[in-house]
C-alpha cells in the first residue's frame, strides 16, 4: 500500500463518522419540508447539489480525467439515486421515521450477500458478528414500527431505497482509483434530479416546495446530508469495502434519534437508547477492525 493511500485509509473511521452524522439529518429535513411531494423534495435536494457540484465536474473535464467508462458508471449511479430517494422519501410519509430509517439502512446486508456471491470484498466473520449486533440494536430503535398495521407499503419502499443505495455504492466502488468523488457526484445528482423531475411532471405533480420554509430545509438537505454526507461516504469507498461502508451507515438511525431528541425535543425511551448504544458499538467494531486489518496488510 502506497504511503499516501495508507494515510488516507487511516482516516476512514473519522470520515465515515462525519458522513454518518451528516446523513442523520436527512429524515428530519425531509419531514420539516412536508407537505411537499416526496418526488419534488428529492428532486430539489439533488438539483441544488448538482448545481453546487457542477464546477468540479467542469474542472475534471478540462483536466481530461473523465472517461466514457466513468460517465457510464456515474449515470447509472444517478438512476440509483432517483430510485433511492424517490422510494425512501415517499416511505417517510407512509411509515414512522424510525421504521423507515431502519429499513433503508439495511444496505450492508445486501452488500454482504453480493460480496459472498461475487467473491470481491467478501465480509469476514467479524463483519457478520457486527451486523448481527447492529441488527439487534436497530430492532430496538424501531420500537416495533416495522410491524405496524398499514405500514407495509412504506416499509417496502424503504427496503427498495436500501437496494438502490447498495447498487450506488457498488457502482462507485467498481471505479476504484478512477473515482473522482465530486465529479462522480455531480453527474449522479444531476441524473437523479432529472429522472425525478420527469416522473413528477408526467404524474402531474406541481414542481414547487410547499412553502419557503420547506424550500429552506430542502436546501439544507442538499448541503448537509448530500454534499457532506454522501460525498464523504463515497470517498470512503476508495479505501474500504462497500460492506464496511454500508455497515457504518447503520449509525444513521442512531444519529436521527439523537438529533430528534436535541432539536425536536423527542424523548428517547430506555429501550431505544439501548438500541443506539448496541448499534454504535457494532459499527465501531467493524470499521475499526477493518482499519486495523488494512494497516497490518500495509
Amino acid at each position: 500500500m502506497e504511503p499516501d493511500t495508507k494515510s488516507k485509509s487511516s482516516m476512514v473511521p473519522l470520515v465515515l463518522g462525519l458522513g454518518v452524522v451528516s446523513i442523520s439529518f436527512a429524515a428530519i429535513f425531509f419531514k420539516k419540508a412536508e407537505p411537499t411531494n416526496p418526488l419534488v423534495s428529492s428532486c430539489i435536494r439533488l438539483s441544488a447539489a448538482a448545481i453546487l457540484l457542477m464546477p468540479f465536474l467542469l474542472r475534471s473535464i478540462r483536466q481530461g480525467i473523465i472517461s466514457a467508462r466513468f460517465v457510464r458508471h456515474a449515470i447509472f449511479a444517478g438512476l440509483m439515486y432517483a430510485a433511492h430517494f424517490g422510494a425512501w422519501v415517499t416511505s417517510l410519509t407512509l411509515t414512522s421515521i424510525a421504521a423507515s430509517v431502519t429499513l433503508v439502512t439495511t444496505t450492508p446486508l445486501l452488500l454482504g450477500i453480493v460480496g459472498i456471491v461475487s467473491g470481491r470484498d467478501k465480509p469476514d466473520r467479524w463483519w457478520w458478528g457486527s451486523l448481527g449486533l447492529a441488527t439487534g440494536g436497530l430492532v430496538l430503535i424501531s420500537g416495533g414500527g416495522l410491524l405496524e398495521p398499514g405500514a407495509l407499503k412504506g416499509n417496502g419502499l424503504a427496503l427498495l431505497g436500501a437496494c438502490a443505495m447498495a447498487s450506488y455504492m457498488l457502482t462507485a466502488r467498481h471505479l476504484g482509483e478512477e473515482l473522482d468523488v465530486l465529479a462522480f457526484s455531480a453527474i449522479a445528482t444531476a441524473v437523479g434530479a432529472f429522472v425525478l423531475l420527469f416522473v413528477a411532471l408526467i404524474s402531474g405533480i406541481p414542481i414547487e416546495a410547499a412553502s419557503d420554509e420547506a424550500f429552506f430545509y430542502l436546501l439544507l438537505a442538499a448541503l448537509v446530508p448530500q454534499l457532506i454526507g454522501h460525498n464523504t461516504i463515497t470517498w470512503a469507498l476508495r479505501y474500504t469495502s462497500p460492506a464496511v461502508t454500508g455497515l457504518a451507515i447503520l449509525g444513521e438511525p442512531v444519529g436521527a434519534a439523537v438529533i430528534g431528541w436535541i432539536w425536536l425535543d423527542q424523548s428517547i425511551p430506555a429501550v431505544v437508547g439501548a438500541g443506539c448504544t448496541l448499534t454504535l458499538c457494532a459499527v465501531a467494531l467493524a470499521v475499526l477492525k477493518k482499519t486495523a486489518a488494512n494497516k497490518k496488510a500495509a
